[in-house]
């Protein structure tokens, strides 16, 4: 039962990881309550996508703690049953690490270890040519960032058009990608001499 559970979490973080990515790349700023500097970091992360290379793990991970919370608080609070416990903390787990294994899927081949190379190559863990399709404009896609799985059948379904569409009918808001007004040049890797020193 708990080797099922943990599968099941993992299987579906991948999936809450595309949905929480395509949100906060398409709605809102800055100026967002509690997640205004998550979307901030998620939008920049566009025009700077080497950053996340550079960040301490901690640096890098803590971003992605503040959404699981809605999750993990009333599931402490009102349920002991095991399955419960245990879903829902492989679960988040994996939605607050998937910020480094988005670091990862930017990273040279050189520079990973050999284990999570293995398990890129697996397909266990996102690899770079996958999450490298999200960055390319209008970066509407490619949005799950553990595994990876759940890319193709979302992307492949209309999934994130018929959320878009449904968000702009409710609310007359449209998301970023559906603009063709890109009003930045990406910045592939870090300027010379960054990160002498202390690092920014």
């Amino acid at each position: 039962m708990a080797v099922g559970t943990i599968g099941l979490a993992y299987w579906t973080s991948d999936l809450g990881t595309g949905i929480f990515h395509w949100s906060v790349d398409n709605y809102g700023s800055k100026a967002t309550p509690l997640l205004g500097g998550v979307i901030d970091a998620f939008q920049g992360h566009h025009k700077y996508p080497w950053t996340i290379t550079k960040r301490q793990w901690a640096n890098n991970v803590h971003t992605t703690c503040v959404a699981p919370l809605v999750f993990t608080t009333p599931t402490l609070l009102l349920n002991d049953r095991a399955t419960d416990l245990i879903f829902v903390g492989v679960f988040t787990s994996l939605i607050v690490l998937s910020q480094q294994f988005h670091a990862w899927s930017h990273m040279k081949k050189s520079e990973l270890p050999p284990l999570v190379l293995k398990a890129q190559d697996m397909g266990l863990l996102v690899g770079r040519r996958d999450h490298g399709q999200h960055h390319k404009s209008p970066f509407e896609g490619h949005y799950c960032i553990v595994s990876g799985y759940w890319n193709p059948i979302l992307d492949g379904s209309g999934f994130f058009r018929a959320l878009e569409q449904a968000v702009f009918k409710a609310t007359g808001t449209a998301p970023r990608c559906w603009s063709d007004d890109v009003e930045f040049i990406v910045q592939e890797s870090a300027p010379e001499g960054w990160g002498r020193g202390v690092l920014k």
